[in-house]
């Protein structure tokens, strides 16, 4: 087995060579990454770097024009459609939160753990003991068991990002993909926000794109910096802060 081969395998993510052009313009140029299986990673850049379509191409919303997607080190992500991917096990949290407004913070929950597939069961019985368990051990991690039977109309922007990070960890995906979450937020709801993620990554796999230095620090994980659809550095927040190609690029000069 080849060290390219070694490293697809026991990579939880793997992107190799990874190129998307739309209309010339090339929104991944090249692109290669590695997440390891329990490790949160931050991804940053400037707008128009590329993390929006890497995210598009992972979970299947866009086709790579060439290079290499694998996930869980078998599964060729870019012979896979949106649903099939979600199904291996990749979950993603848009940068708008979208709950349901009418139900309650547990009920939010209850309808992520079951399924949608499970509506009708939900109206007819009562959620199980360990349903019940699980959603007690969600409310507690993303720090809302006082809100619980509140109308998630009422919650505050924060709140219902947090709402929406525990309904995709009800889902219990092996990876989550989590697209800036603190956007909008306040200095304390960033800093909750990077306490609940630490938090999740305690027992699942999170990929990160952010803006928000002071959230990327707050995380304390491996960073990696994207400009113009490719890999510019990698490292500590504090070295990719001190290299000066990442500095041009932020600052402009």
């Amino acid at each position: 087995m080849s060290m390219t081969e070694q490293r697809s395998t026991s990579a939880l993510l793997y992107l190799s060579g990874v190129t998307v052009s739309f209309d010339g313009f090339k929104a991944l140029n090249n692109l290669s990454l590695l997440v390891e299986p329990g490790e949160m990673r931050a991804i940053i850049g400037p707008n128009g770097a590329g993390k929006t379509t890497m995210m598009d191409v992972v979970t299947g919303k866009t086709r790579p024009d060439e290079g290499e997607v694998v996930f869980d080190g078998k599964a060729d992500l870019t012979k896979l459609d949106e649903a099939d991917i979600a199904t291996l096990g990749i979950g993603r949290k848009f940068q708008k939160p979208t709950v349901f407004e009418n139900h309650t913070v547990r009920d939010n929950l209850l309808l992520a753990l079951a399924g949608l597939r499970s509506w009708y069961k939900l109206l007819l019985a009562a959620p199980t003991k360990a349903e019940n368990n699980r959603l007690d051990e969600i409310l507690s991690i993303i720090r809302m068991e006082p809100q619980q039977h509140m109308l998630a109309a009422r919650l505050s922007h924060g709140q219902k990002q947090w709402l929406e990070i525990g309904m995709l960890l009800a889902q219990d995906p092996k990876l989550l993909l989590v697209d800036e979450p603190v956007a909008g937020m306040t200095d304390v709801e960033t800093e909750t926000t990077a306490q609940v993620l630490r938090e999740i990554n305690k027992t699942h796999s999170v990929v990160v794109v952010e803006h928000d230095m002071s959230f990327v620090r707050a995380l304390g994980v491996k960073v990696t910096v994207l400009h113009e659809g490719s890999m510019l550095a990698e490292g500590t927040l504090d070295q990719v802060s001190a290299d000066p190609r990442v500095v041009e690029v932020y600052l402009g000069r």
